[in-house]
């Protein structure tokens, strides 16, 4: 069998988005505060998907790269996470870009990063799930359980 490379779990840009996630989502339901971008372009029903979305996300994230078990049900967590995060972020910069056109082009473009850092990421976990789930299969059962590999 050859190396197994997993990327690691433990990445300091994506760990301090996902802890801002749920403080932001936190802090816009308790304080009744909405980007002017946010409250003119979604409706409410979107609005609160929106922010729970961002609690989900960082809760489930860090809960996924700090899973004590199974390491593919923690990369599993993440990757739903991620791609949620993807999803939301996205959401946000279009009502950017919808509502303040160019004047918002930098915040626009910051945001957009979190997205495709968020998709990049997502791609990552997938290959890292397939090749640890190859491995799985060539390794038999009875050393898996054994933890001898």
């Amino acid at each position: 069998m050859g190396y197994l490379r997993i990327r690691s779990r433990h990445q300091p840009y994506e760990i301090a988005v996902l802890a801002a996630a749920p403080l932001c989502g936190i802090l816009l339901m308790t304080l009744d505060v909405r980007p002017t971008s946010v409250q003119t372009s979604m409706p409410a029903p979107i609005q609160l998907a929106w922010e729970l979305g961002l609690i989900a996300v960082g809760v489930g994230g860090l809960l996924g790269i700090l899973w004590p078990g199974r390491l593919s049900t923690g990369l599993g967590l993440e990757l739903a996470s991620v791609l949620v995060l993807g999803t939301i972020t996205g959401m946000y910069a279009v009502a950017l870009l919808v509502m303040s056109g160019r004047n918002s082009i930098a915040a626009t473009s910051f945001v957009m990063a979190v997205t495709v850092g968020s998709f990049w990421r997502a791609a990552q976990i997938a290959i890292d799930l397939r090749r640890l789930a190859r491995a799985c299969g060539i390794v038999p059962a009875d050393q898996l359980r054994a933890g001898v590999t």
